[in-house]
């Protein structure tokens, strides 16, 4: 099952493993389709013209495979969703919890990705 966004979705913890790492900056939004998580996929979809060199990803957290950021110890103290986490050259360099704006997500990509 897939999340309704036009991200590439991640469906498998291989899959995810796969992308993390071979690709050098990597987003993954990871919820559902609630009023939390719809502006960070939004916002995801809009920067992906921007920012050529991250590749944009979602993921749904209620499946079996998202353990894989569920159980991050970086998420481990997050209460609210979408779990968004941020992994450069195969590893978490980043993680948040809840909604996020333009801004915030911006100051994220510029700090981890340029």
């Amino acid at each position: 099952m897939v999340l309704g966004t036009n991200l590439k979705h991640i469906e498998t913890a291989a899959k995810h493993n796969e992308i993390i790492n071979s690709t050098e900056n990597v987003m993954v939004c990871c919820g559902r389709m609630g009023p939390m998580c719809l502006p960070v996929y939004d916002i995801m979809e809009d920067l992906e013209d921007e920012y050529t060199n991250v590749a944009f990803y979602d993921m749904l957290f209620d499946s079996p495979e998202a353990h894989v950021i569920r159980n991050a110890p970086e998420c481990s103290n997050f209460m609210g969703l979408p779990f968004t986490v941020y992994y450069k050259n195969g590893k978490l360099v980043k993680a948040t919890s809840s909604i996020q704006n333009r801004a915030q997500i911006t100051t994220i990509l510029d700090e981890y990705f340029s």
